[in-house]
This record gives structure tokens, sequence and C-alpha cells, in this order.
């Protein structure tokens, strides 16, 4: 496989990957040596697959947290801060009715 074929491939693949930090620059270093890539090619290669990793990282988490946010408003469950607010508004009121 041509290396600019497999690294559109592996950048692709990217946001499907569940993989950690470590693991993606570990099969990154892999790929620099089974390619004989040069050093100043291979940390642009690396660079970029961190990038790439670390945007769909952050891409996920925010689609995770909208489609929890969504499940709950549906659910018509309490968010944590709906439950403080009614624990503050509980408190005052008995405050106020011991007085």
């Amino acid at each position: 496989m041509p290396f600019e074929l497999m690294k559109k491939v592996m950048l692709t693949g990217i946001g499907l990957a569940l993989k950690s930090q470590s693991e993606m620059e570990a099969m990154a270093r892999d790929i620099i040596k089974r390619t004989k890539m040069g050093e100043a090619e291979g940390k642009k290669f690396v660079d970029d697959l961190m990038k790439k990793y670390d945007k769909a990282r952050v891409d996920m988490e925010k689609k995770i947290q909208k489609g929890i946010a969504e499940y709950m408003a549906k659910a018509d469950i309490a968010s944590k801060k709906e439950l403080n607010a009614l624990k503050k508004e509980v408190s005052n009121l008995k405050k106020a009715r011991k007085k």
C-alpha cells in the first residue's frame, strides 16, 4: 500500500478509532519504520496524526455530551444544577418555617 494512501486511510479512520493516544503514537511509529520515512517527514506525520486524533476525540466528546443532554431533556430527568436549586429552595423554606 503506497504511503499516501495508507496515511489517508489512517487519518480518515481516526474518528472511528477508540484508541489511546499512546496506542496511536505507537501505531504511527510502526508505520514510520515500515515505510522508512525520514525523520522530518515522520515527525510531521506523527504531529498531523495527533492533531487529527485530538480533534476527533474532542468532537466525539461534544457529540456524546450533546446526545446525553438531549436524552435527559426527552426523558424529563432533572439535571444536577436543577437538583441543587431545589435543595437550596427546600433549605430556604425550612429556615423560613423555623422563624
